[in-house]
């Protein structure tokens, strides 16, 4: 009975890493499946920090492949945060593009980085030029609202922005760099993966 148990046990694991479906925790895995945007590959998630595991956007964008910070005004402070300390050195400031192409608008290098799956396997795996993985300078929580803060910078027509729902693509407002916006926070709220979330 107990070599059965282990069998399956043995299975079920080699099918979930076969998949791409990545070892997250004790047992937990990614009902999606995510690849590297360069080779293809699956994603080993286990290469990221224990920390940022057990968070509920993780978890849901796990089973779901969707953000839910995205357009959260208690998270964008410290998304906002996070992306100009990991991501504005090379995408700008204001995601206008640098060393790394521009993330505020319609036109993606990558055009999987459209949905929340696609850019989480380019933030998680890197890709081509200087971008390279960042499951070893960010958790997995973090990644997710760097993510929101990109998807917060879009400038174009929010009809193309298909991460958001409808409700939040009927009240968006495209970004204007002039405009008074989200100042970043170092605080991370327990709605947003801190202390208790």
């Amino acid at each position: 009975m107990t070599k059965t148990i282990f069998t399956k046990k043995a299975a079920t694991l080699l099918l979930a890493g076969a998949l791409g479906a990545g070892v997250v925790g004790f047992g937990a895995r990614a009902a999606i499946m995510l690849s590297n945007t360069v080779t293809g590959q699956p994603l080993d998630l286990s290469e990221a920090p224990e920390e940022g595991r057990d968070t509920k956007a993780v978890k849901v964008f796990l089973e779901t492949g969707k953000n839910i910070y995205n357009e959260d005004p208690v998270c964008l402070p410290k998304a906002h945060e996070i992306f100009l300390s990991m991501c504005s050195g090379c995408h700008g400031h204001y995601g206008e593009g640098k060393i790394g192409p521009g993330l505020n608008d319609s036109y993606w290098t990558y055009p999987k980085n459209e949905t929340d799956q696609g850019l989480f396997e380019t933030i998680f795996g890197g890709a081509n030029g200087q971008m390279g993985p960042m499951y070893g300078a960010l958790n997995m929580n973090e990644m997710l609202l760097a993510m929101a803060w990109v998807r917060h910078l879009y400038k174009d027509d929010p009809k193309g922005a298909v991460w958001l729902t409808d409700e939040q693509r009927s009240k968006f407002k495209p970004f204007d760099a002039n405009a008074k916006h989200v100042e970043p926070a170092e605080e991370l709220p327990a709605a947003c993966g801190g202390p208790a979330g």
